[in-house]
């Protein structure tokens, strides 16, 4: 089973009512391929990082069985950095800095012998990005899933709509479904979605403080 994760690999300010951390290693693609690795071991990320993200992280990513020939370094450059305070209730937070860097103007692209992988994770990115990234693939993968958010609702909706085509699954919060929809009722917009393309759809709700 061959697993690519596209996405962020990036720095976090987590701010929450509990606690603060500054600095640490955050990115859909870290995250999602340390999870994986635990279950199989072709893994490889696309992804792109300034020369200041550690390359303790790397080499502990690639021990764990992750490959990184997708991995683009440029020097010179920061990686994307996130900073975002949580609410009482952890349902809930406010952006308070977002740095693009070196994700501005970042353009996935497949090793050769990647393009025939077997499952797709494509993690919260510009939607037309996340298209660039479905039509490099040689044949079809066996699953596609999309992270997406509020912000490229606001933004780049006829683009994400587009995305949806080709995906299997979607990954959205209950805010973001009634978005995107178009319903109040998470029943209803789910039978919405379901029709903009994908087969599956999961709606994050539980809140962390309840955990």
């Amino acid at each position: 089973m061959s697993l690519i994760s596209i996405g962020t690999m990036a720095f976090d300010n987590v701010e929450t009512p509990f606690g603060k951390a500054e600095n640490i290693i955050g990115g859909a693609c870290t995250y999602i391929s340390w999870s994986a690795s635990y279950f199989t071991q072709d893994l490889h990320i696309v992804a792109v990082v300034g020369d200041d993200f550690p390359q303790k992280e790397l080499d502990e990513l690639t021990a764990r069985g992750v490959n990184l020939d997708g991995l683009q370094i440029k020097k010179g450059e920061k990686s994307f950095f996130w900073a975002g305070k949580y609410h009482s209730n952890m349902n809930m937070r406010d952006t308070l800095d977002t740095q693009l860097n070196v994700l501005a103007d970042f353009h996935p692209v497949l090793p050769p012998d990647q393009r025939n992988a077997d499952y797709v994770m494509l993690g919260n990115l510009t939607p037309s990005v996340q298209l660039e990234v479905i039509n490099q693939f040689i044949e079809r993968p066996k699953l596609v899933v999309l992270d997406t958010m509020n912000f490229w609702m606001d933004t780049a909706m006829d683009s994400l709509k587009e995305v949806l085509k080709h995906v299997d699954v979607i990954t959205i919060n209950d805010e973001e479904a009634r978005q995107l929809s178009g319903e109040h009722s998470l029943v209803k917009a789910a039978t919405v979605i379901q029709k903009m393309g994908p087969k599956y759809l999961i709606i994050k709700k539980e809140s962390m403080g309840q955990c």
